[in-house]
């Protein structure tokens, strides 16, 4: 199942979607500084992020990482719709917090920097 966007919202950016275990949703959506669209049902929260917010970064478990917003067909219900016309929850705040509340440190691949005279 893949996660639909509310008419009138822009997707230009693609979508993936990134789960974590319902115990965690309020304390995400409570803690996050904006929010896009987030989607529930009682075992999972979903947030929609561009595409490919899951380059250089791993996610931490029990978050579970979904390339073009495709789920488990769980039926997920929209909870929080965006005050504007983005979709998109910010992908790092999103990260950071997960990785706060499961206790993982937070890890990215760096691009090598090269410096030459």
């Amino acid at each position: 199942m893949r996660l639909t966007v509310p008419a009138g919202l822009h997707t230009g950016l693609g979508r993936d979607a990134v789960g974590v275990p319902a115990r965690f949703g309020f304390k995400i959506l409570s803690r996050l500084p904006a929010n896009g669209c987030v989607y529930a049902d009682s075992d999972w929260w979903w947030w929609l992020v561009p595409a490919d917010s899951d380059l250089d970064l791993t996610w931490p478990l029990p978050a579970c990482y979904a390339p073009g917003a495709k789920i488990p067909d769980r039926r997920p219900r929209l909870i929080h719709h965006p005050d504007g016309t983005s979709p998109y929850t910010p992908p790092i705040p999103l990260y950071l917090l997960t990785c706060q509340l499961t206790g993982i440190a937070p890890a990215w691949s760096a691009a090598s920097v090269r410096s030459a005279l």
